[in-house]
Parts: C-alpha cells; structure tokens; sequence
C-alpha cells in the first residue's frame, strides 16, 4: 500500500510551497495535465497553475509534463509553456518517469511529481523514487474510465489516511 500514498496531499497547486522544496534539494517537477494543471481535457492551464508554472519557473525548477491525454494538445501545451513532455505516458509505468527524469537530467530523489491521481500520477512516482504530491482535482469532469477509479481511490484515502 506504499506504493499508493502520496508523500503530501494538497488542496490546490497554490498550497505547495514550493520554496520549501528547493531548500530541500528537489529541483525538478514532473507534472500531470488534466485535472492536475488544466480542467480534463481542456486546452488552457487554470489560473492556480499559471501561477504554480511561473513560481517553478522563477525558481528554475526543471519541469516535464507527463500525461496519459493525447499528444496532440498536449504537445501545444507545453509547447506554450516550453516544458518537455511525453503523451500519452502509459502512466504508472515505470518507463515513462525514468524517461522524464532522463530529459530533465535529475536524479528521482531531487524530483517532485504532482498530479490528481493515485494510481497513475502516485503509484508512478512512487515505484521510481520521487517525492509523490496528490492534488485535488481541479474539475468533477473526467474521463469516464477516470470516475470508475475514483472509486477505488476513494477506499485507497480510507486505508492510507
């Protein structure tokens, strides 16, 4: 069950003080997309994101975005914001991260992952050695599949706490 508890649970990207973690060594963020820095299959960042984005920036965090959506929006994306990506990332897969952490040249302890999701986002970062940080969903609306596992989810929170 490790494996599926975040390191930190936060409200909203605006509650990771990401100061913090620089002081503590971490220097780089692999990112989720939807639901983490845009509404499920949106194409612009919510306004909590925007902010978080140029905070990591103005701290020369190294940043990747790592998502399951389709590389099509999510290349203009992050183009938009000039972070390296890989879509679809077949997250939890354990490929994918090491792929991120190869592109942003950090080890997996120097590295935060950020997402909305435990078994994608979570489970990943945590079979790879980062610091996992779980994020509430930034809307309700998701992928059909996405709201069957939030069921599961749910039992997850209730024995990891």
């Amino acid at each position: 069950m490790n494996f599926l508890k975040p390191d930190l649970r936060v409200s909203s990207l605006s509650s990771i003080k990401l100061e913090s973690f620089w002081q503590m060594g971490k220097r780089g963020i692999i990112l989720d997309l939807d639901n983490t820095i845009t509404p499920w299959n949106e194409m612009e960042i919510t306004a909590d994101a925007q902010s978080f984005l140029q905070n990591a920036f103005n701290l020369n965090f190294k940043l990747f975005l790592l998502t399951n959506a389709k590389p099509k929006r999510t290349k203009e994306i992050a183009h938009k914001y000039a972070i390296d990506y890989l879509a679809p990332a077949l997250k939890p897969r354990k490929r994918a991260f090491l792929k991120a952490l190869s592109v942003i040249d950090l080890e997996a302890n120097q590295v935060l992952v950020v997402g909305d999701q435990i078994f994608t986002d979570i489970l990943g970062g945590n079979r790879v050695g980062c610091f996992t940080i779980l994020v509430t969903p930034v809307s309700k609306q998701e992928f059909v599949g996405t709201k069957l596992v939030r069921v599961l989810e749910a039992m997850v929170n209730r024995w990891t706490g």
